[in-house]
């Protein structure tokens, strides 16, 4: 993506691919602050990941069932913000859902259909009930052995905030950010002056689209649960799962939501897929511009709806 008086920057990140356009007067400057920009958001996969012994989530999981653990202050505002959208989506949304990744196989190659019993005992150790925050002195302590965060629903949207703070620091007109293609954050306007067009494809072909998002100043988050998947007894069980139930999400092939803030639209696009139509409805009342796009069916694409869109 270069047109004059744009750049573009990329790195690898959580896992998948973040990549920043932005326009302005000075090349040299732009590029600075998307490099910037980019260790902003390598610095929080530092911070977030499970699997890195050095992060504070990874120590949170190890360690707070015995102790409180005391975690960096930004990380413990991502933690406080989490639960509150945990209660926005009556618990369709919830960052405790690391054991029932791990019964289903999900943390590996290869899935699996856990027994009744093995689901019954991973359900037990996830709500946000269980997990103690205090802002004292900035430490995390988890109700019982066994319960384990899991922020990717909602890293990659943090840390897209966090850039696109950097970049309006910096003074940048307009930038367009994404994480994985599936969170974005607009800054300003694209150069021609007229919103960012983002489009959004079909979950089915990857090639058509069921809408464009037109962003200015706002963010678009869009989950579906094909990403990653597997077939058992001539069924497919998705990665997205109901925190309620223990199960994946089934029915919903894409849901897409459009807000201010990258860490809402992130994790309110996640409880979609999990809450289907009504909770669209919601999304529509809670803030002017926000919106929801649903894509319904399970043999092709039977409904879309669009809510304030």
């Amino acid at each position: 993506m270069q047109a004059e008086g744009m750049v573009s920057v990329a790195c690898r990140a959580m896992a998948t691919r973040f990549e920043i356009a932005l326009w302005g007067a000075s090349e040299e400057r732009l590029r600075a602050a998307g490099e910037e920009a980019l260790a902003e958001v390598q610095s929080w996969e530092a911070r977030l990941s499970r699997f890195q012994p050095s992060s504070d989530i990874y120590d949170v999981n190890m360690r707070a069932a015995r102790e409180p653990v005391r975690v960096d202050a930004r990380v413990f505002a991502l933690l406080e913000r989490v639960r509150l959208l945990a209660d926005v989506t009556h618990g369709a949304f919830d960052i405790t859902v690391g054991s029932l990744r791990r019964i289903w196989g999900f943390d590996g190659d290869a899935g699996r259909v856990p027994t009744a019993e093995e689901l019954e005992s991973a359900r037990a150790l996830v709500g946000m009930h269980l997990v103690h925050l205090h802002p004292e002195d900035l430490s995390v302590r988890l109700a019982r052995p066994g319960v384990e965060l899991d922020l990717g629903a909602v890293g990659k949207g943090y840390a897209v905030e966090y850039a696109a703070a950097l970049l309006r620091d910096a003074g940048i007109p307009g930038a367009l950010i994404h994480g994985g293609t599936s969170t974005i954050q607009a800054i300003g306007h694209a150069p021609d002056g007229r919103p960012w067009h983002v489009g959004i494809r079909h979950p089915g072909d990857g090639t058509s689209l069921v809408g464009v998002a037109y962003l200015t100043d706002c963010a678009l988050s869009v989950s579906a649960p094909h990403g990653k998947n597997f077939h058992a007894g001539g069924h497919t069980y998705g990665h997205v799962l109901d925190p309620r139930s223990g199960r994946p999400v089934e029915g919903i092939l894409l849901a897409a939501v459009r807000c201010t803030s990258a860490t809402e639209s992130d994790a309110l696009s996640t409880a979609l897929l999990v809450l289907g139509e009504p909770f669209a409805q919601e999304i529509a009342h809670r803030a002017i511009g926000a919106g929801s796009l649903l894509c319904m069916g399970t043999h092709g694409l039977e409904r879309v709806i669009a809510t304030a869109w």
